[in-house]
């Protein structure tokens, strides 16, 4: 074919062009409406994220200088130089550890109940679904903070109603303060994660059942073989969620330091940075900030893609 084609029109024969033939351009409309709907977004986005964030690198990258001892403080640019103690910072770091091995036990506990709610409430055996689902839910309900004072009580040898159990088991030690957050922690999410899940469920179609019930499946089977890898997505973006909370966590073990010794203003990272810039000092501070902000991008990066690789091999 050569760069013109001929076109029968009504008997005649015409040339045309090579660029006729392609479709055209679909212009979109009411583009202003668009602009409309989505500025007010944009706009808080900026103001209320982006600038944030790059005022915490900006400060990051700031170090304070004064000429002689008493000499007026003056920030001036430091390149990396706070970076570099942060990498220095052993407390820091032993918090991070702290934590993650906290995710590494408390998120597939918490995840496997919110899983095994939802899948209680979609199942046709339980009766009274609506008071499971907000019995379920209540605990979310609550303030983290709230919580942690209500569980602190419980597990303080003096105050608790319980005190045979917490005069035995010092719920509050070094070794099993951790744990006892944990608990906190969990209580307090597995109602939202399970409506998540739960939703996901609800959108599983019923003809899928119904051919798995033809072929003889029972409960125990349809849930394992159809309902759990059909949510395997619902599942994946509650980790995702779950890991950015646990690199994030701070109210919880902020109330226990009233409660326990073994939980210093160390104790997790952001607790660290809180620590940090009380003292005051803000650019350490944002340095810390930016440091966990990326290891939790990469970590949740990394878990996103290997669950998906699985998936995919699947």
């Amino acid at each position: 074919m050569t760069a013109t084609e001929v076109v029968v029109t009504r008997g005649r024969q015409r040339p045309r062009s090579a660029s006729e033939g392609k479709p055209a351009r679909r212009r979109t409309p009411h583009k202003s409406a668009i602009a409309i709907f989505t500025g007010p977004f944009g706009v808080l986005f900026l103001l209320f994220y982006l600038i944030p964030i790059g005022y915490a690198v900006w400060q990051s990258l700031q170090v304070v200088q004064r000429e002689g001892t008493y000499g007026e403080p003056q920030e001036v640019f430091g390149g990396l130089a706070q970076y570099a103690l942060v990498f220095q910072n052993a407390p820091f770091w032993e918090s991070v550890g702290r934590v993650l091995m906290f995710g590494v036990v408390q998120v597939p506990v918490m995840l496997g109940l919110a899983l095994l709610f939802a899948l209680l409430l979609d199942s046709p055996v339980l009766k009274g679904k609506k008071f499971f689902r907000l019995a379920f839910f209540a605990p979310y309900a609550v303030p983290g903070v709230i919580a942690a004072i209500m569980w602190g009580f419980l597990y303080s040898p003096n105050l608790s109603p319980f005190t045979d159990v917490t005069r035995t088991i010092d719920f509050l030690s070094p070794e099993l303060v951790l744990w006892s957050i944990a608990n906190v922690v969990t209580w307090v999410f597995v109602g939202y994660n399970m409506l998540i899940i739960y939703s996901a469920l609800l959108a599983i179609p019923s003809e899928v059942y119904e051919a798995a019930r033809l072929d003889g499946a029972g409960q125990v089977r349809i849930a394992w073989s159809i309902k759990i890898p059909m949510i395997a997505p619902a599942l994946i973006l509650t980790a995702v969620f779950s890991i950015i909370g646990t690199l994030q966590l701070l109210a919880e073990p902020q109330v226990f330091r009233s409660f326990s010794a073994a939980v210093s203003s160390t104790y997790t990272p952001n607790m660290t940075i809180y620590a940090t810039s009380a003292v005051p000092n803000t650019h350490l501070a944002a340095a810390f900030s930016v440091v966990l902000a990326l290891a939790t991008f990469v970590l949740s990066f990394v878990f996103l893609k290997v669950t998906q690789r699985k998936a995919a091999e699947a």
